[in-house]
């Protein structure tokens, strides 16, 4: 039986009758082999699997601290107009004699007087042992800290980026020296302020002279090299000396984490729902894809939240920037020497792609750790993970973050609460809306988290780490 099949033989092709069965035809008697629906955000996401997750039944994370006076230099934002750089007046409450000094007039009068200065590579900025006399703005460049290495050498004790300040204790301190020497790494802007100038702007805001006073007074009290208070203790004594009394003080205003919120609503009709459920739960699946996309964003957020992502809550003396841009050996063990335990380093997967470019020239060879079956990379023995939630600036630089975990260690931590309604996950709810008119279900999908960083030296960061590649 001779069957047409309406369609013709390819030009040069002569045509034949066909022996068997056609395969379209024969799908129309079988069904297909098939695969879950796949999504290709889905990643790895180490961080959210290596934090060690702390119940919070009452939503809010309290972290109590020893009160602290540690004076450090933060961080000041800047405005530019052309090449015209000016400091945001609140932002010099950033600076150590300024913090928590909220009178913006007597703010805005010193954003005023600073002065813009351009230094070229290599242009010493202040050398150490002269009058340190005036409060410096670093707007843009690196600067490096030059101090005497333990065999009188000079070597590079630290870098300063946008952003940073020092000299900031002039202030409350004007017949001090300058304990380093600071040095244009870069072509570098900063802002200056010659401590006269201050002075000036002192004499009429009574209110601004009386809280650097305060903290002047404040800096003279017994602490710890960590900048907490010293508790006073006596050891190695004989006979019957007095023994010093003491007490522990505690920061009387301790940060609090709220629990924060990712949510979606899941619509799916009920036709699909009661026609096409086989041989996959439609539901299900569509449930099963939304909270994937749902943990992906959690940890989107747990590196980058302003409120309590882990790059914006790194303590400012936890952040370094590289030394000579692309991330060296060097940089991850200066790194890793700010804090005890390192329990993980976490990067973008190019970051460590030029980590390994790094190694490669100086014939170096990072090894490998197993974490949970996976051999993962490792340097120095801290697992090396991939995280590509950490943001890569215009395709050049990044940042890599260390740190050290749980609540026995003192380090971070990640914050949710589980046994919520409609629990199908811990920290994540399904719960059942409503049928609307055009009979489509609704579903709102929630995960509740958050993050802390119990001690500031938990957590820190290696900033301006280029990724390119440099031929």
């Amino acid at each position: 039986m001779s069957i047409d099949t309406g369609t013709a033989p390819p030009a040069g092709v002569e045509e034949r009758e066909q022996q068997s069965l056609g395969t379209a035809a024969a799908r129309n008697l079988t069904t297909t082999t098939k695969s879950e629906p796949q999504m290709q955000k889905i990643s790895s996401r180490w961080l959210t699997r290596m934090l060690p997750w702390v119940n919070v039944p009452g939503g809010t994370y309290r972290v109590n601290r020893r009160l602290s006076f540690v004076l450090g230099d933060g961080r000041v934002t800047f405005v530019q107009t052309g090449g015209q750089v000016t400091v945001v007046p609140a932002e010099l409450g950033e600076l150590p004699p300024l913090r928590w000094f909220s009178d913006g007039t007597a703010l805005q009068a010193l954003a005023e007087r600073f002065e813009q200065r351009e230094y070229a590579p290599g242009q010493v900025i202040v050398a150490a042992g002269r009058p340190a006399d005036h409060v410096y703005l670093v707007a843009h460049g690196k600067v490096e800290r030059i101090g005497e290495g333990p065999y009188g050498d000079e070597t590079v004790i630290g870098l300063l980026a946008d952003g940073d300040t020092f000299g900031g204790r002039v202030l409350a301190d004007p017949d001090g020296t300058w304990e380093f020497t600071a040095r244009a790494a870069t072509a570098t802007t900063v802002l200056a302020l010659p401590h006269a100038a201050y002075a000036e702007v002192a004499r009429r805001h009574d209110g601004l002279r009386a809280h650097v006073e305060a903290a002047r007074l404040d800096g003279h009290r017994p602490l710890t090299p960590q900048g907490e208070a010293e508790i006073a203790l006596s050891s190695g004594h004989v006979g019957e000396p007095d023994i010093a009394g003491t007490f522990v003080d505690y920061e009387p205003e301790p940060r609090e984490y709220e629990l924060s919120v990712g949510q979606t609503v899941l619509r799916v009709h009920t036709r699909v729902a009661d026609l096409y459920n086989q041989p996959m739960d439609q539901t299900k699946e569509q449930l099963r894809l939304t909270v994937h996309a749902l943990r992906e964003r959690q940890e989107y957020e747990l590196v980058n939240n302003r409120g309590f992502g882990l790059l914006h809550n790194a303590a400012f003396d936890q952040r370094i920037s590289t030394r000579s841009g692309p991330p060296t050996p060097d940089d991850l063990d200066e790194l890793l020497s700010m804090r005890r335990n390192t329990s993980f380093l976490f990067a973008h997967p190019r970051a460590i792609a030029a980590f390994g470019r790094e190694c490669n020239k100086r014939g170096l060879y990072f090894g490998s750790i197993d974490v949970g079956g996976h051999h993962l990379p490792a340097w120095r023995g801290v697992p090396l993970l991939p995280c590509g939630k950490i943001p890569v600036s215009a395709g050049r630089t990044s940042s890599i973050i260390a740190m050290r975990t749980g609540e026995e260690d003192q380090g971070v931590i990640g914050l949710f609460q589980t046994g919520i309604p409609d629990e199908v996950e811990p920290g994540l709810n399904v719960r059942f809306m409503n049928i609307n008119e055009q009979a489509v279900i609704s579903y709102l999908v929630s995960t509740y988290y958050s993050a802390a960083v119990l001690v500031p030296d938990a957590l820190g960061i290696l900033e301006n780490v280029e990724v390119s590649r440099r031929d």
